[in-house]
Order: structure tokens, then C-alpha cells, then sequence
């Protein structure tokens, strides 16, 4: 029986890899038309840094973690999220005495044991930014605006904001209270999860999956109710930044994100019913993991998820052009100069095929067809012989006649110059 790729994973193909470069290299420079630097984390983290940094009783520590011990009996965890990771490494890499704000973004793969469905894999991949060191509202809404940026940049239309503030710890704490106090008259309705939540942290029910619980859940108190002053004002100033950048946000106060580790501003990207981006602040995750009282903000999305919305929108991606010279053969001769031509116009920058199969001229052109070839030429003794040869343009069959000993009027031909 032949072996398959794990349940929840997809292989990514040579015919579709043009695809990631693409949304890749354009989410690479609206990164730095921000001034975010790229940042690398690595694929499995010690345990602890999720179990402090997420929140013990969030779904993605209880249920969607791959967790294991190595061969040192350490408690390993493949990398389940990319914000905890990227302040992991600004606190052990001393990124804090660098200038502030300290802003970055990071592809990364992320592993959640979960049910498999469209646009959702048990590993999946993530962009994400993060910013470290400040604790204005303004910087929320940049984060915010390089979000809807990436979107605007693919194309990608009917786009719905929305925005919540849940407050600090200390109003949080009040809130929690009120919570309680509803939830309590319905607690033998909350299913087995929900109700170990409820003492240890009973705003993880309101983000719970379960279709009772999401009942209870739109009934409950609002955090807008209870925040603080201090956080009230940073809300408003977010909305004030969100108007002066003219982005339109709807202030939806069900919205807690899914992670322990933020505070005031949570925000999601919708589009068509389906939420393809989500993140806020965290100012207390950094303080959580290593003592030190940093702000930060910032977001992920899911590229999976982004292809996805680009189909479903009828946006398509560029094709490029992966051969720009078939260079074809007769004759063992022929086979041994194509190979050392195309060896040597790649080095020009070429990007060159050449015959590997023994096949006729004719399967050969068909081959060069497959690949889209811009240009073709063949080589046999005539030509070796000669010295010349004929280049074709594939699109409308126009012939050059090239010097075989001329390579760089090739490389002017084949690059249109």
C-alpha cells in the first residue's frame, strides 16, 4: 500500500509553487513599504512558551497542539501560532535595546490538530506581522491598515472590518465578574470544556465552538460596558486613526480573539461571511514570558485561506514564463552542444531546457509547447557544423538566424533587447 501524506497536509506542487512566490514576494514588499523586517523563528518551541503565552485554557492549548517529549524527556511543541515565537526571540535576542518601535513579519508553517475542512489544515501557513514598543493607538491602526493593504493589493473587494476593545487586566477583572454572574444560572448548559473554564478564565467560553455555548455566549454582558478609562481613550483614538486613514470598521462587540495573551484592541478581516484575517494587541505577552513590560501589536492570515478568498473572488495569478529557451537536438552531437549551450545562457540569466529524453524533434517541440517556452531552437550537425542556427519565437513562429558563437545577440533576442 503506497504511503500518503498525513491526514490535514497538502503537498505543494511544481505547477502551483508560482502561486506562493507570487502572493510571497507582493506581501514581502508591502511589508516593507511599512518598514517591516523579515524574521525567521523555528518550527518547534519548548511547550511552556504556549502554555504562558496563549493561555492554558484556550482551544488551541486544549485541543489543537502537537506536543511531544525528545529524546531529552523535554516537552516540545510544534510551532502552533507565529506570535508567541517572534516575542520569544525579541526578548532572548535583546531585541528590545534596539530602536523602537521594533516591527517585523514572518512566513511560517503552523501545526493545529483540527478538524479538516476548506481552507483550514492541520498545517497550515501563516503571514503575520508583529510590532514591539509601543503602546499608541496609532500604531493599531497602521497594523491595521498594512492588513487591509494586503488585501486591496490582491484585489480582493467586499471587505468588512470589525473592531472590538476588550479591555486590561484591570477592567477585565470586573468584567469577569459580571460574566460569572450570568453564566452561572446556565452553567449546567455549558458544555464539559466551558465549565472547567469557568473559574480559570470565563471569557474563553465566549469563544467556544460549541453551538450551545455560542447561544449562551450571544446573551452575555459586553466588555464595552466595563473597560477603563485609560483603555476607553485608546479605543476612540483607534477609531479616530481608522477615520483619518479612511478605512471603514464596523465596532462588533462579540469579537475576543481565540488567545489569552491580548488586550484593548482585537480586530478581524471579513470577507464574505468568512473571517480571513485576525489579530490586535498583546501587551501583556511579553511580561508573560520573560518579566518586562513591553507593548506590541499585530496580526496573522492564513495563505491557504488567502488563495482561497483570491479564487472565490475570481482573482487571478500571473503565470510566469518558466522557459524562455528550448534549446532542442539531433544527434548525439546536437544533445552534447544544446547541453553546453543551455549551461552557459543560464549563467546569462537564461532560463533554458534541453533534450534529457532521446526524444524525436517532433516530441521535443511538443515537450517545449508544455512548458511554454518562449523560444526554440534545434541543433544537429549541420548546425554544429555551420556555426548557426535558427531561433524561433513560439507566439507567432517568427525565425532569427543566430551565429551559435554569438551568444550574447541570443541573450538580446531572448530578452527583447
Amino acid at each position: 500500500m503506497a504511503i500518503k501524506a498525513p491526514k490535514g497536509t497538502k503537498d505543494l506542487l511544481p505547477m502551483d509553487s508560482y502561486k506562493w512566490q507570487y502572493i510571497e514576494s507582493k506581501l514581502r514588499n508591502i511589508a516593507a513599504e511599512y518598514a517591516c523586517k523579515e524574521i525567521r523563528t523555528p518550527i518547534f518551541e519548548y511547550t511552556e512558551l504556549f502554555l504562558r503565552g496563549v493561555g492554558e485554557t484556550t482551544d488551541v492549548v486544549q485541543k489543537e497542539m502537537y506536543t511531544f517529549n525528545d529524546k531529552g524527556n523535554r516537552s516540545i511543541t510544534l510551532k502552533a501560532e507565529g506570535t508567541a515565537p517572534a516575542a520569544r526571540a525579541f526578548i532572548e535576542n535583546g531585541l528590545f535595546n534596539e530602536v523602537q518601535p521594533m516591527k517585523m513579519f514572518y512566513f511560517t508553517p503552523v501545526f493545529r490538530y483540527e478538524n479538516v475542512q476548506k481552507g483550514r489544515l492541520r498545517q497550515h501557513h501563516q503571514f503575520g506581522v508583529e510590532v514591539f514598543g509601543s503602546k499608541e493607538a496609532s500604531l493599531d491602526a497602521e497594523v491595521i491598515s498594512l492588513a487591509m493593504r494586503v488585501f486591496r493589493g490582491f484585489g480582493i473587494k467586499n471587505l468588512e472590518l470589525n473592531i472590538n476593545n476588550i479591555g486590561c487586566p484591570t477592567c477585565r477583572a470586573k468584567y469577569n465578574e459580571a460574566l460569572k454572574e450570568y453564566l452561572r444560572s446556565r452553567y449546567d448548559e455549558l458544555c464539559d470544556i466551558c465549565k472547567s473554564r469557568f473559574e480559570r478564565n470565563p471569557m474563553r467560553i465566549l469563544d467556544c465552538k460549541n453551538k450551545k455555548c455560542k447561544e449562551i455566549a450571544a446573551e452575555a454582558p459586553i466588555i464595552l460596558d466595563y473597560v477603563c478609562d485609560e483603555c476607553d481613550e485608546h479605543f476612540e483614538m483607534l477609531k479616530k486613526c481608522l477615520e483619518t486613514l479612511n478605512i471603514e470598521y464596523k465596532v462588533d462587540p462579540h469579537i475576543v480573539r481565540g488567545l489569552d495573551y491580548y488586550t484593548r484592541t482585537v480586530f478581524e478581516v471579513i470577507n464574505n461571511d468568512i473571517t480571513v484575517c485576525g489579530g490586535g494587541r498583546y501587551n501583556g505577552l511579553i511580561k508573560e514570558i520573560s518579566g518586562k513590560d513591553i507593548p506590541a501589536v499585530g496580526f496573522g492570515m492564513g495563505i491557504e485561506r488567502l488563495l482561497l478568498t483570491m479564487q472565490e473572488n475570481n482573482i487571478e495569478i500571473p503565470k510566469p514564463n518558466h522557459v524562455d529557451l528550448y534549446i532542442g537536438s539531433m544527434g548525439d552531437a546536437g544533445k552534447i552542444e544544446s547541453l553546453r549551450l543551455a549551461n552557459i545562457l543560464r549563467e546569462k540569466e537564461i532560463k533554458c531546457e534541453c533534450d534529457h529524453m532521446s526524444k524525436s524533434v517532433k516530441a521535443q517541440m511538443k515537450y517545449a509547447n508544455k512548458l511554454e517556452a518562449t523560444y526554440t531552437m534545434i541543433l544537429g550537425d549541420n548546425e554544429i557544423n555551420e556555426g548557426k542556427a535558427r531561433l524561433k519565437r513560439m507566439e507567432d513562429g517568427h525565425q532569427f538566424d543566430v551565429n551559435l558563437k554569438d551568444l550574447d545577440s541570443i541573450v538580446k533576442i531572448v530578452k527583447g533587447l
